[in-house]
């Protein structure tokens, strides 16, 4: 999982065939077949475990910050701190979704099901602040991360961060 994550992430998912995994990783094809009888299986579980990852983060930051304040400054720092990462190279679902727009896809699936649980998170956390519309709030703060992704990757990643960061900053004190 780690070298497809890697050439996944660097590369691009259409990008690295299976046959490219199995040489890079220590595995045979027989056992990387048994795990994951697709290309596309592999895929999902790439997504799959980095939607774990990032809630994991989430609710480290929720569950450690004294406030719900603190809770969303942590959760934009984050991002930002993402985007100026050295290697960025975007947000790894909406790379996905690019690659594979059909929404009845497998991969396509576990993208929309992290974007969801994003959604509802900071619906959660803004409602917790004392939001006046945390549904309407939730929707500008992912556009807002979602097009700092697509800058930071493109281009300089401290500015990037640092205008999500104001942005969403503005936003929550609304």
């Amino acid at each position: 999982m780690s070298t497809a994550a890697r050439l996944f992430y660097s590369e691009g998912i259409r990008a690295v065939g299976v046959d490219r995994v199995i040489a890079e990783a220590p595995v045979t094809r027989v056992t990387f077949y048994r795990h994951f009888p697709s290309k596309e299986d592999l895929v999902s579980a790439y997504l799959q475990a980095e939607d774990q990852r990032i809630r994991e983060r989430v609710h480290y930051g929720v569950t450690h910050a004294s406030s719900p304040e603190e809770a969303m400054s942590l959760l934009i720092d984050g991002i930002g701190e993402e985007i100026c990462a050295p290697g960025f190279r975007g947000c790894p679902f909406i790379n996905a979704a690019a690659e594979y727009p059909d929404q009845r896809s497998s991969v396509h699936q576990a993208v929309l099901t992290h974007r969801s649980w994003f959604h509802g998170t900071l619906v959660d956390a803004l409602r917790a602040g004392g939001h006046p519309d945390p549904g309407y709030g939730a929707d500008i703060m992912v556009a807002l991360r979602d097009g700092a992704m697509v800058a930071g990757y493109l281009g300089d990643g401290r500015t990037a961060a640092a205008s999500f960061g104001s942005a969403a900053r503005s936003l929550i004190a609304a």
